[in-house]
């Protein structure tokens, strides 16, 4: 039955009834009271509705020129005098002014408060009574957190500078003055030109934004413009920009890759398998509700694996292996646009409901379209991620409903969210079957498209659907709000894991090395099974026998490169010493630079050396990294 749950008048009335009984408050889909500790917004009295933005892109300067025109919707019980409260960080604004309907706009009286150094700073506009409309005016600074400005040495092309935007968790305030939670969600336009038009032997600047294309380089005021449009409400993370020398390259009707010409038909080859994870995520969970679904390349300094903005995802190019082994990036991020972008996180501390389902879909998608086998190494190697994180951080920050207030929700991307709540699925997948759980979770993207909620709706959902009128099998307690792993938690196995460990068990009993030959089809997750099947203290000689048969210092895979660096520094390998200096300047994302400079940070020497390196990588990091990074350097700093 649960493949036939529609949003019916019985079952909000259920999901109500759980509410009240388990004592939470609503404010209704329009009006959520405000639970958000990262935004300072108000829009359980004044919630804007749609955006018309207007962005002059200025590379010369590194800032955008904004104008963003927002509707209103005043709230029940909003008071007659309610003023509009909206998210910004470093923003320069020029002039306020509202207006009712399409009269003439009138400058109003605004305020923008004193700044925290994670939220940013309150823009308080008074609102006439009438007032359906506001226009901010504003100009980003060339620090914004969100804005990379990215030199054309940090390109694969090197002749065009190239900028991109980087919005989750709370940035889209640094270059959009917003109600940025991601339990308000918006529809937009946006009409995009570019200051000054780079043309020339490298062509033209190309804007894209995950949104509907609506014109493209159309001239306007003498400048090439852009414009799109989103039609489909969603939350301000989710607004995605990116400007540079862009070429397209379809791989099917609905499925394409942008990216630098001389990066896109490498990518075109490796994430080939598109449109049948679509089908399959599709046949398994409900359709797929955004149109397209294409892929933007970024430079290597991108600081994440990939982002889920709708209908165009960001990945980066260190995924880009050449064996097709790391498509399961390209799993998770589709996978969102069912959980994430569907239904979201209503706030940061929710944010396990897109990660951990998010996991555990990419996981069905690999295995309809990869097979069991790759499943299998994923799961294994997550599994191990999950220990490591577990090992490495404090009991509050194990919990998967995890208290950020006061903290940037920044700090909340471990690997928690991602795998202890993809293992809860998989704990709830073994209860009910496989089959039961994955119609409730079809059921549950269908009864909350387009919402965000916290995870006491999901919880009350889970209860009222899936438990009707009994007890949850699973200690919800226990897997949602406590640190640890409950009692009895699923396990995961690999027979090919099993192999690569009892190989690399065998070279350190004295055995000889496999030939490279016998190892050239080894995928890039068995080359990692294999170095993490090695004791961490291996010494520097060992190292030399792995590098001399297999060349790992001079590897051009990213995620095999960070593996052996790590066990480089440890074992204060020689000859890593100026390669990893050259990956830490030319790699940007954070599951790869932070534990490098975390594991050159263990002594004082290493230190030093991961001062003198930051300096000067850290001009080629987007501001997320260089966060990171200086967080690190500067807890290490106070103590000692």
């Amino acid at each position: 039955m649960f493949s036939e749950w529609p949003r019916t008048w019985f079952a909000d009335f259920m999901i109500i009834f759980g509410f009240l009984v388990s004592g939470v408050a609503l404010a209704g889909p329009s009006g959520r009271a405000e639970l958000d500790p990262h935004s300072y917004s108000n829009p359980g009295q004044v919630r804007v509705g749609h955006l018309d933005l207007d962005l002059d892109v200025d590379f010369a300067r590194k800032v955008l020129v904004g104008e963003a025109i927002w509707s209103l919707e005043r709230q029940p019980g909003c008071p007659v005098d309610a003023s509009l409260v909206l998210d910004t960080k470093g923003l320069t604004v020029i002039d306020v002014r509202t207006s009712q309907g399409t009269q003439p706009w009138q400058k109003v009286r605004f305020e923008l408060g004193k700044a925290d150094a994670i939220l940013g700073a309150p823009l308080t506009v008074w609102l006439p009574v009438e007032a359906t409309r506001v226009q901010v005016r504003y100009e980003t600074s060339p620090t914004a957190s969100a804005l990379q400005w990215v030199e054309p040495g940090g390109t694969a092309g090197k002749k065009l500078p190239f900028l991109f935007t980087q919005s989750q968790a709370i940035h889209a305030r640094s270059w959009i003055p917003c109600q940025d939670t991601p339990s308000v969600r918006i529809t937009y336009r946006a009409s995009v030109s570019t200051t000054p038009d780079p043309t020339g032997p490298g062509g033209p600047f190309r804007v894209v934004m995950a949104a509907e294309p609506r014109t493209s380089a159309q001239a306007v005021a003498g400048k090439p413009t852009a414009e799109f449009e989103m039609t489909r409400a969603i939350p301000s993370y989710l607004i995605a920009l990116a400007v540079g020398d862009l070429v397209f390259k379809p791989m099917g009707d609905r499925t394409g890759i942008w990216a630098e010409p001389s990066v896109v038909d490498k990518a075109a080859w490796e994430f080939a398998d598109t449109e049948k994870m679509i089908q399959a995520a599709e046949a398994a969970f409900g359709p797929y509700r955004w149109g397209r679904y294409d892929i933007l390349v970024l430079p290597p300094s991108f600081p994440y694996g990939g982002m889920e903005n709708p209908l165009l995802t960001f990945a980066t190019p260190t995924v880009l292996a050449g064996d097709r082994s790391q498509v399961a990036l390209i799993a998770h991020e589709l996978a969102h646009s069912w959980s994430g972008n569907l239904v979201t996180n209503a706030t940061w501390a929710d944010f396990w409901l897109n990660e951990g389902f998010t996991v555990y879909l990419e996981r069905r998608i690999v295995e309809a379209v990869i097979g069991v086998n790759r499943v299998e190494m994923e799961q294994v190697l997550g599994e191990g991620d999950l220990k490591d994180g577990l090992a490495s951080l404090p009991p509050s920050d194990q919990i998967l409903h995890i208290n950020l207030k006061g903290r940037d929700p920044d700090e909340g991307v471990t690997r928690i969210p991602y795998e202890k709540g993809a293992l809860f699925l998989e704990a709830l997948a073994r209860e009910v079957g496989r089959e039961k759980l994955r119609q409730f979770l079809a059921g549950y993207f269908d009864h909350f498209a387009f919402r965000s909620i916290t995870t006491a709706e999901f919880e009350a959902y889970l209860k009222m659907t899936l438990f009707p009128g009994m007890e949850v099998p699973l200690n919800l307690q226990a897997w949602l709000h406590e640190p640890g792993l409950p009692t009895n938690v699923p396990r995961f196995e690999s027979p090919r894991f099993e192999m690569i460990t009892k190989t690399a068990q065998d070279w350190l009993a004295g055995a000889p090395l496999p030939l490279a030959d016998e190892t050239q089809e080894w995928s890039t997750l068995e080359w990692l099974q294999f170095l993490r099947s090695l004791p961490r203290d291996l010494s520097s000689e060992r190292l030399a026998q792995l590098d001399r048969a297999y060349g790992f210092t001079k590897t051009g895979n990213a995620e095999v490169a960070c593996q052996w660096f790590q066990m480089a520094i440890r074992a204060g390998y020689a000859p890593s010493v100026e390669p990893l200096e050259a990956y830490l300047r030319s790699v940007g994302r954070r599951k790869f630079i932070v534990p490098l400079y975390k594991a050159l940070m263990q002594t004082p020497a290493g230190t030093e050396r991961a001062k003198q390196i930051f300096e000067k990588a850290r001009a080629g990091y987007h501001p997320i990294a260089i966060e990171s990074i200086s967080k690190l350097l500067n807890a290490r700093d106070a103590t000692e």
